[in-house]
């Protein structure tokens, strides 16, 4: 008898269909491997979760602080605390034009502090400086020789990068070569003046806000938010003399 042919539902093992065989009189089954057909994958794609400051709103950066200073007039004096912190930044902008120059000068030289006799003397109080020629200046401590010490030790510690030498009461000040050293030195003193500045700053805010804690006629909720807009007002001020920094800086590193 001839073989008859049929055809059995596919099934499927493993990714892999088994394709029918040929099937005889005894029946037998033969099935062959097939390669692997292609399925189609379904595949679930998550959302992202919401990271930190998102768009849900959630971390919202909070907003400055409105100042209203005629109510705080009523509380304290909003001119006397302005003028301290205006005097700072007048104060910072003083000392970075005597302090740092990037060509030693007769005035700057002539207002180094030098601490005499337990008090503090600006240089020409002590000494006369003048100008020899464009690379030396001379310091003349013939009216308070016992000075020289003090006068020496200042000059040094300027942050100018000045090296005196004595010549009886005579002092010689070359004039350094500005270089790339002196340049960052300078921008390093510069933020030294300025973190002196700010903390004048912040000595106003904190002296204010003690004297509102202190006073016993003022609620404590009007002084948290009185607190709150001297902060910020001092604030304001400190950001001023960052600005004053950066310009300094720049100008000193040469950008």
């Amino acid at each position: 008898m001839s073989c008859q042919r049929a055809v059995l539902t596919l099934l499927v093992r493993s990714g892999t269909v088994l394709r029918a065989g040929t099937v005889c009189q005894s029946q037998k089954i033969l099935l062959r491997p097939q390669l692997p057909t292609t399925f189609s994958v379904l595949t679930r794609f998550y959302a992202k979760g919401k990271g930190k400051g998102g768009s849900d709103g959630k971390h919202k950066k909070k907003g400055a602080v409105a100042v209203n200073e005629n109510e705080l007039a009523e509380i304290l004096d909003v001119d006397a605390m302005k003028a301290q912190m205006q005097k700072a930044l007048v104060v910072l902008k003083d000392e970075f034009v005597k302090n740092l120059s990037l060509r030693s000068t007769t005035g700057s030289i002539e207002t180094i502090k030098v601490k005499f006799d337990g008090k503090d003397h600006a240089l020409n109080e002590l000494a006369q400086v003048v100008r020899k020629n464009p690379k030396t200046l001379v310091v003349n401590c013939t009216s308070v020789p016992q000075s020289i010490p003090n006068i020496l030790q200042a000059i040094k510690q300027s942050g100018m990068n000045l090296n005196p030498q004595q010549d009886g009461t005579t002092l010689f000040i070359p004039i350094p070569v500005v270089t790339k050293e002196h340049r960052e030195g300078l921008a390093k003193n510069a933020k030294a003046l300025f973190i002196k500045g700010r903390d004048a700053i912040k000595d106003v805010q904190n002296k204010h806000i003690r004297s509102l804690k202190k006073a016993s006629n003022v609620p404590e909720d009007t002084v948290f938010a009185a607190q709150q807009q001297i902060t910020a007002m001092a604030d304001k001020y400190v950001g001023e003399a960052e600005k004053m920094l950066q310009v300094k800086q720049a100008e000193l590193i040469g950008k």
